[in-house]
């Protein structure tokens, strides 16, 4: 399987287009420099700060208030792609990059996006119940989430999940278990943000645990994350309507249709179906191949030898 390693590696690059792991770097920083230059516009304008959060932060922030997220609904989304100081933003996007990383290239570029929505969601649901249905834990109505803190959690519990036995490094001695950075990171994201407040502190338990059940139920063929993705290409079909007829399968850009092959025969290796194959796996992960599809790589790796 050496040529499909050495193409997943190879395609799966920050610049690619479609990398779902770039969009997701691009929004969380385009959203932070944007606030940091609206932030000095009412520092030079002498508009006090609290007229910032209110007429802002207020609407990209998710409250605990359950009046005010109804008028809010939104935030459920926004706030995790919200920061507010220059090393929020670095250590978002430094974990984002490790983890999102590994997880493309064990499961494809198509899980990353839903695995970091369905987290950052889980994380508002346990910070909105914890606020407001335990009375310890009830800290005012002003209270708000914001950050990526359980989107990450939910991508980093997601990849250990999936690859138990992934290493880091492996010119070390064998390299590092994935483990290891897991714990570095639950480590610091606990000390240094949901440390003496509890409801951040569950908001991030929700995204662990949505991670853990996004992978189990991916391991039984179970995708949470494909009706996303269905309405996303509809949507793009309604602005690029000649895409659908560039996207058809391989099976009918490379073959004729029929119900029974007449012989049993084995395609030529040309670089193309490689490539599409690869491009595959990319979107699709390993596991959505045919075994054909599989034992076409493997004689293509085989011939490459």
């Amino acid at each position: 399987m050496a040529v499909m390693e050495q193409g997943r590696r190879n395609k799966m690059i920050l610049g690619q287009d479609n990398n779902s792991l770039t969009w997701l770097i691009i929004a969380n920083a385009t959203i932070f420099v944007v606030l940091i230059f609206i932030q000095i516009v009412y520092r030079l304008s002498s508009t006090p700060l609290e007229l910032y959060n209110t007429q802002i932060l207020s609407w990209l922030n998710m409250p605990a208030n359950p009046q005010e997220l109804l008028t809010h609904p939104w935030t459920i989304i926004t706030h995790m792609f919200t920061h507010y100081q220059i090393w929020d933003i670095i250590g978002t996007v430094l974990w984002l990059w490790a983890f999102g990383f590994i997880l493309q290239d064990l499961s494809g570029n198509r899980r990353l996006v839903p695995i970091y929505l369905y987290g950052g969601i889980a994380g508002a649901l346990f910070f909105a119940l914890s606020t407001n249905l335990v009375p310890s834990l009830n800290i005012g109505t002003t209270q708000t989430l914001h950050g990526a803190g359980a989107a990450l959690m939910a991508i980093v519990v997601a990849t250990t999940t999936l690859a138990p036995g992934y290493r880091l490094f492996t010119m070390l001695n064998g390299g590092i278990p994935l483990w290891v950075l897991t714990l570095i990171f639950v480590v610091i994201d606990y000390a240094s943000v949901a440390a003496g407040n509890a409801p951040v502190a569950l908001a991030h338990l929700g995204g662990a645990a949505i991670g853990f059940l996004y992978i189990k139920q991916l391991q039984k063929g179970n995708d949470w994350g494909e009706w996303m993705f269905t309405l996303a290409n509809k949507v793009d079909s309604l602005f690029n309507p000649e895409k659908k007829h560039l996207n058809k399968p391989v099976s009918q850009r490379h073959f004729y249709k029929a119900s029974r092959a007449p012989y049993e025969k084995k395609s030529n290796i040309t670089q193309q179906r490689v490539d599409d194959l690869l491009d595959k796996i990319n979107q699709q992960g390993y596991s959505s191949l045919s075994q054909e599809e599989k034992d076409f790589l493997k004689r293509a790796s085989e011939q490459q030898d």
